[in-house]
């Protein structure tokens, strides 16, 4: 199940926040080897105060933490204009109330995960997936941007995800990065589903309200 945290709500679900920006830092800092800031295991950036929408994914019964990632609107400071312009061509810009940002998705260790979906994709980072799509039903979305390495590109091809690459992929800190724009389309959103075995929406029920506000 996706539980939809804007940052504002984040004091709300203190467990949940705790071991999303650890995972991140286990994720990324540990087990990638990325260069980023930790602070007492957290991973914490300063996207993170410009109020992003959270898409966490919680155990249905028990409510513990699986994984997670992060939404931006293009209209403000985001990771693709703010830090990666070099993947981007030349004067191209990616700027639109309906293109959001997504960054930083990740999920726990295999050891606290059930059993895969469909195509062999990570069963959380397949809810998340197809969570990024029933979140830009509701909220209008045509379009989500993201800048992602070669790892993330064979899971998405695996869940059927077929982005429009933008610019020239290049590698970054030794490892090949590429931007990719994805339309948001009834017809997209049906492939994913359909590549990951997944029906119906995952995320909670207070969703629609929250976006709503």
């Amino acid at each position: 199940m996706i539980r939809l945290i804007p940052a504002t709500h984040t004091p709300l679900f203190p467990k949940v926040i705790d071991a999303m920006f650890r995972c991140r830092a286990q994720t990324f800092s540990e087990r990638l080897g990325w260069e980023m800031v930790v602070r007492d295991g957290y991973e914490r950036d300063r996207f993170d105060d410009e109020n992003p929408l959270y898409l966490v994914s919680v155990d249905p019964r028990s409510g513990e933490y699986r994984g997670s990632l992060r939404l931006l609107p293009t209209t403000g400071p985001n990771m693709l204009r703010d830090v990666f312009p070099v993947l981007l061509d030349d004067e191209e810009v990616i700027e639109s109330a309906t293109i959001w940002e997504c960054s930083r998705i990740c999920a726990v260790g295999k050891d606290r995960q059930s059993e895969r979906a469909k195509g062999g994709v990570n069963n959380v980072l397949a809810e998340l997936l197809v969570g990024i799509g029933d979140v830009a039903r509701l909220a209008g979305l045509t379009q989500i941007v993201a800048v992602f390495d070669a790892r993330i590109f064979r899971i998405l091809e695996a869940a059927g995800c077929k982005p429009e690459i933008l610019g020239t992929p290049r590698r970054i800190d030794g490892t090949m990065s590429y931007a990719g724009l994805f339309d948001m389309n009834e017809a997209f959103q049906q492939s994913v589903r359909n590549g990951l075995g997944i029906e119906g929406s995952v995320l909670a029920t207070d969703a629609e309200a929250l976006i709503a506000a």
